[in-house]
């Protein structure tokens, strides 16, 4: 279990690194191993590291190798193994021995198809720095957490939805629509939480946020 939240502005205003901090460290308990920040321009990302896997080498947020792109992650590839062989074979040089970086060699090559590629838990952010394009993306199940909220002038997104709060406390207004439906079924449906600014990416799904405008895509549903 690892933690990852983000900040991506609307504007040209800069990102506060003690907002991006606070959300990194209220995710803490999720990650005792190792913390992250990166900013560039209008994006900004953080992570909270539970070591499994290239424990010394695995270090987030990660870059792709031409540093244009970025990653926070939380999961795990299952075929990991398979796919490092896979890219190596077509030319790709890694660095670590971390599954994510073989998202970042995934989507290098197919963009946000890569997610068809992955078999495992996760949630991501991925920025494209020569797109200016954030990618979030979750698992087919829904296993790793993923929650984000649009306000006038910024995209906040986090593991957690008390990460969000932090730096944005005014969005901690009540859905009512979605305390009838806990009370009805005994859990929230997607992508509706307590709160009525916040969501969650369903499982299945990517979120995609270029040039002001946001997309919400499934990529994968339960075969018939």
């Amino acid at each position: 279990m690892c933690g990852i939240a983000g900040i991506i502005k609307f504007d040209s205003g800069p990102i506060e690194v003690e907002r991006l901090q606070r959300m990194r460290d209220v995710l803490r308990h999720r990650g005792p191993d190792g913390e992250g920040l990166w900013i560039d321009g209008p994006a900004g990302l953080a992570h909270r590291r539970l070591a499994i896997v290239d424990i010394a080498g695995g270090a987030q947020p990660m870059s792709s190798s031409d540093g244009s792109a970025w990653i926070t992650y939380n999961g795990e590839i299952y075929n990991h193994p398979e796919l490092k062989s896979e890219l190596e074979a077509r030319g790709h040089r890694y660095r670590t021995r971390c599954d994510t970086e073989t998202i970042l060699h995934l989507y290098k090559d197919a963009g946000e198809a890569c997610v068809h590629r992955l078999r495992g838990m996760f949630a991501f952010a991925l920025w494209d720095r020569d797109r200016q394009k954030l990618l979030l993306a979750r698992d087919r199940l829904g296993i790793k957490p993923l929650y984000y909220a649009v306000t006038d002038h910024e995209l906040l997104f986090a593991s957690e939805i008390k990460a969000i709060l932090a730096v944005a406390p005014q969005l901690a207004t009540l859905d009512s629509l979605a305390l009838l439906q806990y009370f009805y079924f005994g859990y929230l449906p997607d992508p509706r939480t307590a709160f009525e600014p916040i969501q969650k990416l369903p499982p299945g799904h990517i979120l995609e946020f270029q040039d002001g405008m946001i997309h919400i895509r499934q990529y994968w549903d339960l075969p018939e």
